[in-house]
């Protein structure tokens, strides 16, 4: 999942992670709140309380994104796998918040106009973290060739650097 990541950045050394975290979120528009409360007591945990603001609201755009274009409008509830999932993963010198959804479509920025109440979500991941992108998701079965691969979807990410060394 982390491949497309390092593009284009300096390598990351393994002993360098510091934590990963993984929540589940259901597709209901709640689940940004509950969002933003993971990413509070994760950050927190982490020593990271100060980037909490900026790194809530790409999360909670990421999220609502995901909710709101991601998810077929038929979504049932019911026992199945929840539909997104929040990663956030921090090493020394960088932190990384991912949003995995069961679309196959590339998230698009687009200009809303001055009166719009929403459009804007991506151009505040762009202006609030450091980098972002998107890749699709390991299909599943794709390691196994006996198998046709069923598509998972994709993950839009977002990086925050910690320090200025990277």
């Amino acid at each position: 999942m982390l491949e497309p990541l390092r593009q284009g950045l300096p390598p990351i050394d393994p002993s360098a992670v510091s934590g990963s975290a993984t929540c589940t979120l259901p597709a209901r528009y709640e689940s940004v709140g509950g969002a933003r409360r993971f990413t509070r007591t994760t950050l927190s945990d982490w020593g990271l309380d100060e980037r909490f603001d900026d790194v809530a609201l790409v999360v909670s755009e990421l999220v609502t994104n995901a909710l709101r274009h991601a998810l077929p409008a038929d979504t049932a509830p019911g026992p199945q796998e929840p539909p997104v999932r929040l990663h956030l993963m921090r090493w020394s010198s960088r932190l990384v918040c991912a949003v995995r959804d069961p679309s196959q479509e590339s998230p698009v920025a687009s200009e809303a106009p001055d009166s719009a109440e929403s459009g804007r979500g991506l151009f505040l991941v762009e202006s609030f973290s450091d980098s972002w992108g998107w890749h699709p998701s390991p299909a599943l079965g794709a390691d196994n060739p006996n198998t046709a691969a069923t598509p998972r979807g994709k993950v839009v990410w977002a990086l925050f650097r910690l320090s200025d060394d990277v």
